[in-house]
């Protein structure tokens, strides 16, 4: 009977050439969570994230001002099914945009999310703060 590969042995949500457990899983499970180095890399383990209902991830790497008091995970027909990083932009040494394509399918219905991310670095980690959709 062939074995199924782990979670940490596949593929990266955030669709980088990376496995998982590589990738944005040692944002999300080691021992350097919560320190994504660049905005860029936080909104990948944000999405990747959001994909595995990492809920505690999301919203401890989402800014205080911003930041909602919970989240419902993902409904059980939502399919993510890709990301899509169409520039990163470093304002200053604190402040960042990051602009992206997130698509899904939920109840036959393909869905796409444009936003422009806003970035902000505190003590020396990133947190989201908002974004205006497209």
């Amino acid at each position: 009977m062939a074995k199924l590969p782990t979670q940490a042995a596949s593929a990266c949500p955030c669709g980088g050439p990376r496995n998982y457990a590589d990738c944005c899983g040692r944002w999300h499970d080691g021992p350097l969570a919560m320190q994504a180095p660049t905005a860029e890399a936080l909104m990948r383990s944000r999405y990747s994230a959001f994909v595995l209902d990492k809920l505690p991830y999301l919203l401890a790497t989402w800014h205080s001002s911003t930041r909602p008091a919970a989240l419902e995970p993902n409904p059980p027909d939502l399919k993510w099914l890709g990301l899509a990083v169409k520039k990163a932009q470093v304002q200053d040494a604190d402040h960042a945009t990051v602009e992206f394509v997130a698509r899904s399918r939920q109840a036959g219905r393909a869905h796409r999310l444009h936003e422009l991310s806003r970035f902000v670095r505190e003590d020396g980690r990133w947190y989201y703060v908002d974004g205006d959709l497209n």
